[in-house]
């Protein structure tokens, strides 16, 4: 017997070495391999689950599931001596029937509630055929009467200026969390990319889009869900990694010309921020890390910059780059302690603090974590910390 390629001895070895304790049930065994590493994949009905084998020698019993798994699937092709006479047949890996008429499914009874958050595309951009994706709670287009009008957050995604987008399902899925435990209406902004539309290319049009979404402000727009929602004295600004350092600039910016809505605030997530020059001792020491990030700018992100590294762009904290003009009220920066930015980021909140801007200023800080942790692990204990922050701070 085989399941996807592999044999049945080969999972069972698996099932062994991956799992063994005092939580397993005798004779029960548990497969905690990653189903995306193995190679030939198992089949796509056993995915994103643990799978339980229990020994052909035993009698079928209810197995106790594997610590922190929350669903599982069981397994009992094995079994040629079913102890119940109630059975009719078994169907693995879907089903059992019997004689009462009841069905038993192993597989696919798990459910996701709805998540309350409605999404749609807009195209701001058909010369250069950009657009943004909006998420909305579904409940504020059921409100008839009364004030459906919600915080707004224009968020720009991450990626080294290379790659990414609003529609990547990392990002979609981020903020539908977001509008739905914030109530409030984003706006994940796209731009062009690096290394075809080399930097400024991506700053022009976030900051063009930004100018769009806030010609809403008059009721008018071209995108009835921010004519009707967005409350033009509460827009949030944000960004991860590139779309970080990105929004700091945005910021600069609103705060140098005048709009027509209030910039309650910024979110600067792991920051990109950089320079030639080490602003800590540690930096000195991670010389292969400089290097490369170095050379992703200098060759890729912004290869006609004369400056490299020192571009005012991306050397933010190591420059003589004045951030007391920052237009927004309060700022939130988000470091982990593992990522290369890191002293980057706590160092933007240093700068920041002295420069003579007004607004208040918070750090965030998860020292057992790397870049972007939220997204790329969002499995980890500390996400829903992390998520609580940041809502808090739209939200506050």
């Amino acid at each position: 017997m085989s399941f996807g390629g592999y044999s049945l001895s080969t999972l069972s070895n698996l099932c062994r070495r991956e799992y063994s304790g005092s939580h397993a049930p005798k004779n029960t065994f548990y497969l905690f391999v990653p189903f995306t590493s193995l190679h030939p994949p198992l089949p796509s009905i056993l995915h994103a689950a643990a799978v339980i084998f229990t020994d052909r020698r035993q009698p079928l019993r209810p197995p106790l599931p594997p610590p922190a798994f929350h669903s599982y699937y069981h397994y009992s092709s094995l079994h040629n001596s079913y102890a119940s006479s109630d059975l009719v047949s078994e169907h693995p890996p879907f089903l059992r029937i019997y004689k009462d008429g009841r069905v038993e499914r192993l597989a696919g009874t798990e459910t996701v509630p709805a998540n309350g958050v409605i999404s749609k595309d807009v195209i701001y951009s058909p010369e250069h055929n950009l657009s943004v994706r909006l998420f909305l709670p579904h409940k504020a287009t059921e409100l008839v009467t009364g004030n459906n009008k919600l915080t707004l957050l224009i968020y720009i995604h991450g990626g080294a200026w290379l790659i990414g987008s609003p529609f990547s399902p990392i990002y979609h899925n981020f903020l539908t969390e977001v509008v739905r435990t914030a109530n409030c209406l984003a706006v994940s902004i796209q731009y062009r990319l690096a290394p075809e539309n080399p930097v400024p290319a991506g700053y022009e049009d976030s900051w063009s889009v930004i100018q769009w979404i806030l010609s809403h402000s008059n009721g008018s727009g071209p995108v009835d869900w921010i004519n009707k929602h967005a409350d033009f004295n509460r827009v949030f600004l944000a960004g991860d990694s590139a779309g970080g350092n990105m929004a700091h600039h945005m910021a600069i910016r609103a705060g140098k010309e005048k709009l027509n809505a209030r910039i309650k605030g910024t979110a600067i997530l792991h920051p990109a921020f950089w320079g030639k020059e080490p602003i800590h001792e540690l930096d000195v020491q991670d010389r292969e890390a400089r290097r490369r990030v170095a050379e992703v700018w200098e060759n890729l992100v912004s290869p006609n910059s004369v400056d490299g590294a020192d571009d005012p762009l991306f050397n933010v904290v190591g420059s003589g780059s004045d951030l007391s003009e920052l237009g927004c009220e309060k700022v939130l920066v988000a470091v982990a302690g593992k990522d290369v930015f890191v002293r980057q980021g706590l160092g933007y909140a240093e700068k920041l603090k002295k420069s003579g801007w007004r607004g208040d200023v918070e750090v965030m800080e998860e020292e057992d974590e790397d870049h972007c942790f939220h997204l790329l692990n969002p499995s980890s204990d500390n996400v829903p910390r992390f998520m609580n922050k940041f809502v808090e701070f739209i939200t506050g």
